[in-house]
């Protein structure tokens, strides 16, 4: 699952876990204030305080989430790569829309693209391997293919060394 749709998900159930510390933290106090259990009323107030204060930041950091979920949607399921297609499409300035492109390449939320002048591309280009070298076994004739300086040859045993350049 692509880290973008992780992290929506990690936030959202951080945002739902404070919006339900308002009535928890209500109980609490209500319960505690009556009964006169002065540790049940503070665990009650210490709740309905983080609610107070962090639901509104837990609900604005997931709605920058969902943004950055259909900016990745309309890229890899919508395939539109300017800038211009994805403002048209999404309703944003071309602005806003390079700066949300720029937190997805920086967050790594896209992987497999690569920024282009005023847009993104897939990156099709192929990772780089260590050379590959042949020789013929010195002692047996056997055409043997290794990387790296040196390797020994599976049917006689022969150390063989790259040719130095």
């Amino acid at each position: 699952m692509q880290p973008v749709y992780t992290s929506a998900k990690k936030m959202f159930a951080f945002a739902m876990i404070l919006t339900l510390l308002f009535p928890l933290g209500g109980v609490l106090l209500g319960v505690g204030l009556g009964i006169g259990q002065p540790a049940m009323w503070a665990i009650g107030i210490a709740c309905l305080v983080c609610a107070f204060y962090g639901c509104p930041i837990g609900w604005v950091a997931y709605g920058s989430r969902r943004a950055y979920v259909r900016l990745v949607t309309a890229i890899e399921e919508e395939h539109l790569y300017s800038v211009s297609e994805l403002a048209a499409q999404l309703g944003l300035p071309e602005k806003e829309v390079r700066n949300q492109i720029d937190t997805l390449f920086k967050k790594r939320y896209i992987v497999g693209y690569i920024r282009t002048g005023d847009g993104i591309a897939l990156n099709e280009n192929a990772a780089l391997q260590e050379r590959k070298y042949t020789r013929n076994c010195p002692a047996c004739g056997a055409k043997v293919t290794f990387t790296g300086t040196e390797t020994v040859c599976p049917y006689c045993g022969t150390r063989i060394e790259r040719e130095k350049k």
